[in-house]
């Protein structure tokens, strides 16, 4: 089984927050797909990356998980593209990981 991990980011790059409707919309993409999805959406979380030696960029993320007994990557490519595009991305991080279900 598989941990599948979204982190779509609040604000765009020009520091605009996406609207609610935009998260509403994969939480329901990802039901309808997998059954279900867990989203953190309340508490972001912060992600801080180096672009320049002295230079640093920051992001707000939201994380959206859900499980999966198969890994379809074609699936998760072009799921990913369309995000990216959504939420007008150069790249969004989706991050899967084997797990035992206890």
């Amino acid at each position: 089984m598989y941990l599948v991990q979204l982190l779509l980011p609040l604000y765009d790059n020009l520091n605009a927050r996406f609207p609610p409707e935009a998260f509403d919309c994969v939480r329901q993409e990802l039901t309808e797909h997998f059954g279900g999805v867990t989203a953190f959406l309340r508490s972001p979380a912060q992600g801080f990356w180096r672009i320049a030696e002295n230079a640093i960029n920051r992001d707000e993320v939201v994380i959206f998980e859900v499980m999966t007994d198969e890994l379809n990557r074609r699936w998760w490519d072009g799921y990913r593209a369309d995000l990216e595009q959504r939420f007008r991305q150069i790249e969004l991080v989706i991050r899967a990981s084997s797990i035992e279900r206890l």
